[in-house]
């Protein structure tokens, strides 16, 4: 049997992948679509299109979709008119049987993820009347930390890849809308997998690093999908390459680990015993003997066989084992300096969630639309015998609005640009800057830079997330004169007072040798400036601004150490000032500054 050679390509595969799915939408969950925008994701969706039954309705979810359009509400307009409880149907009652889309998944919330995997779980099932259908999540990030929920990747049987170089030619052809249907006829009539299979395929989904046994359910239904396409009723080696391929192989962290000895060679037979009779074992001719490479015949080795040469064709880096990676949305939340806190509850800003019932006190904002459906299914038994008709709302009834919001973190560099040093200084806290923007992409982290020298400090660069904004105005850099230091840190504590009451989280970055001479009304004079700039250190510390002040001096000085004791802050000696450094500095004192 042969069970070696090369891999399709991965627009045949991508191809093939969107051939599957209109198969079976609801019963592979769906597709995760990594792709820009651009002609091969439109030919890739147009080819599903073509390939659903006539008239299966694929709709575009909005990003931000509410509970109430999720999965069906109160109809408030009827309820009131009425004087009961009427209902309101979901958006996915008009995708039963067909697809929804959903864009920008990378940057879909946990929260809705989660619920919108809960209905994927109902229709999967088909516990009760849940709509079935497949979703095709659309995955536009470009860092591999920008990937949607772990709790929705786990739903959907296909990963398509699109990002990459690719031919002018290669192009996504749908297959014949006749065939899909007669491979969808066929379906019910492919044979369940037999025990050895799914035994086979959980020992290689293992070895290679995939634990999740939603993988392995999805690796037999694809291939049964595949044996469905091509005309067999029997799963074959071409099915069980093609699942590894589409299922396992996005999915795989390690490779196998070899087994350290071969197995010890079986016990001879008793001296007494008469030697095996070949001849009652093979009865049978050869000419009545099944091929070897017949479906039926497939035992759990050679199974296990085909999956693993398939899954090495594609994964030829996987030659050592490796540790698992860690889900994506814990990689996004160790990038302190660039990262963004968890989600936390308001009362009065961020993405709004589902009304819960409370006191309307001062600090509480009253949702009307949801107060008025808790009400509205008692106005009957509340209305007074012949009394006038209105609407009767009582205490219970207060429903109060809630939103959640993730931590945002600003960083503010605080830049010593006198003395002789300062243009490296400078020049390196630019560096930094730019790199904490190239990672704030996902976070919404923003960054700012403060210059003081001569008699005064200023803003170089407001708060900002552009990295073209932030080379815009940090391409020409002052330098040179005295140290204002204590003014710097007026400056500072008033930038991030107005971030803080923006709800970001404001964290100081102080780059200096701590050498005070210039005094908080801009004269000159060494006792009174580092007087002065003690003053000012323990008005940050009292606010509670997080601070790191990295000591940039030949020679680690006592000064700098007491004005970040004085701010309740991080002390760093750093004489060589490399951006890099600086950088790594920033994200470990940003991911504390949120909590992480």
């Amino acid at each position: 049997m042969t069970t070696e050679g090369e891999a399709p390509s991965r627009i045949a595969d991508a191809s093939l992948a969107a051939a599957l799915f209109s198969v079976d939408p609801s019963g592979l969950g769906g597709v995760t679509l990594r792709a820009g925008h651009g002609p091969l994701r439109d030919q890739w969706i147009a080819a599903v299109k073509a390939m659903l039954p006539e008239g299966a309705p694929v709709v575009r979810l909005p990003f931000n979709i509410s509970d109430d359009r999720l999965e069906g509400g109160v109809d408030l307009a009827a309820s009131l008119a009425s004087g009961r409880l009427c209902k309101q149907a979901s958006v996915l009652e008009g995708i039963d049987g067909g697809v929804a889309l959903l864009p920008m998944a990378e940057r879909l919330e946990t929260g809705l993820a989660a619920r919108l995997a809960a209905v994927m779980d109902h229709a999967a099932s088909r516990a009760d009347a849940r709509p079935a259908f497949g979703l095709i999540a659309l995955d536009e990030g470009l860092a591999p930390e920008e990937q949607p929920p772990t709790t929705l990747l786990d739903r959907l049987a296909l990963r398509v890849d699109l990002h990459g170089d690719f031919d002018r030619t290669d192009k996504i052809t749908p297959l014949p809308r006749a065939d899909i249907a007669a491979a969808r006829d066929r379906l019910a009539h492919v044979a369940e997998p037999e025990d050895a299979l799914v035994t086979a395929v959980c020992e290689v989904a293992l070895a290679f690093g995939v634990s999740s046994l939603r993988s392995v359910i999805f690796t037999l239904k694809v291939a049964r999908a595949h044996a469905a396409l091509a005309g067999r009723s029997l799963l074959g080696q071409a099915d069980l390459a093609a699942a590894a391929r589409l299922v396992l192989a996005p999915r795989a962290t390690q490779a196998p680990v070899a087994p350290e000895a071969e197995q010890a060679p079986p016990d001879p037979p008793p001296p007494d015993s008469p030697p095996p009779d070949a001849s009652a074992d093979d009865s049978a001719s050869p000419e009545d003997q099944p091929p070897l490479d017949d479906p039926e015949t497939l035992s759990q080795e050679e199974a296990a066989e085909i999956l693993v040469a398939a899954l090495r064709a594609l994964l030829p880096e996987l030659d050592a084992p490796a540790p698992r990676r860690r889900p994506a949305r814990m990689r996004q939340g160790e990038a302190g300096g660039s990262g963004g806190g968890a989600p936390t509850l308001s009362m009065r800003r961020g993405r709004p969630i589902a009304a819960r019932a409370g006191p309307l006190n001062s600090g509480a904002r009253l949702d009307l639309v949801a107060t008025l459906r808790a009400a509205a299914p008692w106005q009957k038994l509340r209305a007074a015998p012949g009394g006038e008709a209105r609407l009767a709302i009582r205490k219970d009834d207060i429903r109060l609005r809630r939103f959640v919001r993730r931590a945002e973190l600003t960083t503010v560099f605080v830049v010593d640009a006198s003395g002789s040093t300062a243009f490296q200084r400078l020049a390196e806290a630019k560096g930094a800057v730019e790199q904490l923007l190239a990672r704030a992409y996902v976070s919404r982290a923003r960054v700012a830079l403060i210059a003081f020298h001569h008699k005064g400090a200023g803003v170089l660069l407001p708060p900002t997330r552009s990295l073209t904004r932030a080379k815009r105005f940090l391409a020409d850099l002052p330098g040179g004169g005295g140290t204002p230091l204590s003014l710097a840190m007026d400056a500072s504590l008033s930038l991030a007072l107005s971030e803080r009451a923006k709800q970001r989280t404001p964290m100081l970055v102080f780059l200096t040798d701590g050498r005070a001479n210039i005094d908080g009304r801009g004269e000159a004079g060494r006792g009174q400036a580092e007087a002065d700039a003690l003053t000012a250190a323990r008005k940050v510390g009292a606010a509670g601004v997080r601070t790191l002040f990295i000591d940039t001096s030949l020679r680690a000085r006592p000064d700098a150490d007491r004005f970040a004791r004085a701010m309740g802050g991080a002390y760093a000696f750093l004489p060589l000032v490399e951006s890099r450094a600086v950088a790594e500095l920033v994200t470990r004192e940003g991911g504390r500054a949120l909590g992480g």
